[in-house]
C-alpha cells in the first residue's frame, strides 16, 4: 500500500476535435499533450499511463501535484491544444507493476470527470496544499459521485489560465486566438471564432446542433 496524490488530466472536447479534424491530427494532439505533461511533472511526479485523451499522474505529496498541474496548465497556454481539465486526490492505493489501483485512484478519476474545461478540482488535502502554495481555492460543496458511497467535498483550485483570453472553436473545441482565427461568425447574439474554414463551414450548416452539442 502506498500513500500518494493521484491526478487525471484530460482534454475537454477531444471527441469533437477528432470528428472535425480526423484521427491523424487527433493523435498528433495526444502526442504533444503527453510530451507537455511529462515536461511539467518535476522530480516527484510520474506519468503512470495514458487512457485515451487522459493521462494518469502520481505524486509523492499534494504540493508537488499542485506545482506540476500549475506548470502543465501554464505550458498549454498559447498552444492550440484543447483546454485541459483535472481532478486530484490524495490517498492510499495498491501499486502493481508501475500502476496504481484502489478507491483513491477511482475517486481522482471521478473528480476529473466532474471538472469543466480549464478547471482543476480536488479534495481537501490537495486544496490545503494549494492554499499553502499561494493558489486561491474555492469550496464547491459536496457532490455525489458515481460509484462513490458517500458525498465528497470538492474544491476548485483557481489556477491562472488563458481560457478567458482565447476563444474556443465551437466545432472542434480547440483554442483559437481571435486575432489569428481563420474566421468569425455571429449567431444567437454572440460571436464564434474558428480554427479553420472547415470548422466554420460545419458550424454554418447547422449552428444550433453545434452550439447544443456535447463538449467532449
Amino acid at each position: 500500500m502506498v500513500i500518494a496524490t493521484f491526478g487525471f488530466v484530460d482534454l475537454a472536447g477531444f471527441t469533437a476535435l477528432t470528428e472535425a479534424h480526423g484521427d491523424a491530427e487527433a493523435v498528433d494532439m495526444l502526442v504533444r499533450f503527453e510530451a507537455t505533461t511529462k515536461a511539467s511533472l518535476g522530480h516527484s511526479g510520474r506519468l503512470v499511463k495514458t487512457i485515451g485523451d487522459a493521462v494518469m499522474l502520481a505524486f509523492d505529496e499534494p504540493t508537488a501535484a499542485v506545482t506540476a498541474v500549475v506548470a502543465l496548465f501554464e505550458a498549454m497556454q498559447g498552444t492550440d491544444l484543447p483546454v485541459a481539465r483535472c481532478g486530484l486526490h490524495h490517498g492510499a492505493a495498491v501499486e502493481r507493476n508501475g500502476d496504481y489501483f484502489g478507491a483513491a485512484v477511482n475517486l481522482a478519476a471521478r473528480i476529473a470527470a466532474q471538472a469543466h474545461g480549464g478547471q482543476v478540482v480536488a479534495t481537501s488535502a490537495v486544496a490545503e496544499a494549494a492554499r499553502g502554495a499561494g493558489v486561491p481555492v474555492a469550496d464547491l460543496g459536496c457532490f455525489d459521485l458515481r460509484n462513490i458511497a458517500e458525498p465528497v467535498e470538492l474544491f476548485h483550485l483557481q489556477i491562472r489560465s488563458d481560457v478567458d483570453a482565447t476563444a474556443i472553436d465551437p466545432v472542434c473545441r480547440m483554442r483559437v486566438s481571435p486575432v489569428s482565427a481563420a474566421g468569425r461568425l455571429r449567431h444567437g447574439g454572440r460571436y464564434y471564432w474558428f480554427c479553420s474554414l472547415r470548422c466554420a463551414s460545419i458550424f454554418t450548416a447547422d449552428p444550433e446542433r453545434v452550439v447544443a452539442g456535447p463538449t467532449r
